[in-house]
């Protein structure tokens, strides 16, 4: 242990001259502790609705999606198929075809986006942990059936329970419908239930089975997406180099942060500007730290003055009062991060802090990084630091003690 850490670490510990350096010490003391806890729950509260919001869209969007680099469809065949459902990265494809279609239920009517899936589609997606009314069935025997976004479903007005009331689904016809003919092919499905995933997807999908939506499209073999099922075991970004060998130019292959990119990157930026909101206050707080150090600096002169006659450099001085004030930011920070792994366990266990209204959740979700508290007090450190330079500088102006003659 060197000289200037054990002096800085007896001044820490030693009784103060006045009792207004102690109370001004524990004030800076008690900010960097508050400082660094809410750090620490602002940014976990950030990461506890990114993991639920991204978890909400999961339940909807696969772990890879390929659609067409240029247009809306693109064809596949069976034996294109099967290579790809034999990779070893790849669990499961599904094959999807969505359109902007027309709906009608009773005297109620709304566009909205007809999503067409495989058997396949429930093994990618957790589409069936989403359900809130009826169940996820797209036929029935003879029947088509669809299953509604709960926005959809509200703004139809539609009874999933009631079988003698249909949905009448108009499409336009590509091929035109010339001067007296029907522009609009029209088909009648029944509703089988309603999913809740998420708004922007509840407000507008109704899926139902790829078989209905070729024929109300006219098409026979025609996919807008392969949605894929990254197999256990292997990464998405593994599946996803391996997909862009095997299909080639022409496609465009996103994984799950891709597919919701502009929100992702929203809900990263105010995470960090909350972050930066936080350590600008932490660095106001600090200028609590700059006068405690300053008025140990005040009453340590004559310390100062012997230890600089006795043979001690300036780099040792300015040492001893920089790791003072690293020893209390240290003090702060641990402080801190108990307080905060208290109000976090607290939060996860007992639901501390409410949402009110009518929320997905009932409290405010949290999820605590490592990555975060690693930056945090990489952070806390660096401002006490910055905190301790000037009294430090201060002790070096202080000179030795004159030799009598």
């Amino acid at each position: 242990m060197n000289l200037s850490f054990r002096i800085a670490r007896r001044y820490l510990f030693a009784k103060r001259s006045t009792n207004a350096i102690n109370i001004i010490t524990g004030i800076s003391i008690f900010g960097l502790s508050v400082g660094t806890a809410a750090l620490i729950l602002v940014s976990s509260v950030f990461n506890g609705f990114d993991d639920l919001i991204s978890g909400m869209y999961g339940n909807f969007n696969p772990d890879l999606r390929v659609t067409p680099e240029i247009g809306k469809s693109f064809s596949l065949t069976d034996k294109q198929l099967q290579v790809l459902r034999g990779l070893p990265e790849v669990a499961y494809v599904s094959q999807t075809l969505e359109e902007i279609a027309f709906f009608e239920y009773s005297d109620k009517q709304d566009f909205g986006l007809l999503k067409g899936v495989d058997e396949y589609y429930q093994l990618v997606t957790n589409i069936d942990s989403t359900i809130r009314e009826g169940s996820f069935a797209l036929t029935k025997g003879e029947q088509d059936m669809v299953v509604l976004g709960m926005g959809m479903r509200v703004k139809l007005a539609v009874d999933v329970n009631n079988p003698f009331n249909g949905i009448n689904v108009y499409m336009a016809k590509k091929e035109g419908a010339g001067l007296f003919g029907e522009p609009f092919r029209r088909r009648t499905v029944q509703p089988a239930g309603s999913f809740l995933v998420q708004q922007d997807f509840d407000n507008q999908y109704v899926l139902s089975s790829i078989g209905f939506a070729r024929k109300m499209l006219a098409t026979r073999d025609e996919v807008s997406a392969l949605e894929i099922k990254v197999a256990e075991g292997y990464r998405p970004i593994d599946a996803k180099r391996v997909l862009e060998q095997e299909l080639g130019d022409g496609f465009v292959i996103k994984d799950r942060y891709e597919q919701e990119e502009a929100f992702m990157k929203l809900m990263q930026l105010e995470k960090w500007m909350g972050f930066a909101i936080g350590s600008l206050m932490l660095l106001l707080i600090a200028f609590n730290l700059v006068g405690a150090l300053w008025m140990i600096v005040l009453e340590k002169k004559n310390d100062i003055s012997i230890l600089k006659s006795m043979g001690a450099t300036n780099t040792t001085v300015r040492n001893i009062f920089l790791k003072e004030g690293l020893l209390l930011t240290a003090i702060g920070l641990g402080t801190g991060l108990g307080l905060a792994m208290l109000l976090y366990i607290a939060q996860k266990q007992l639901d501390l802090i409410g949402i009110p209204g009518s929320f997905m959740v009932s409290a405010y979700p949290i999820s605590m990084r490592w990555g975060d508290v690693v930056i945090i007090t990489i952070t806390v450190l660096l401002i006490g630091l910055i905190a301790s330079i000037p009294p430090a500088l201060r002790a070096i102006r202080v000179p030795a003690l004159m030799r009598e003659e």
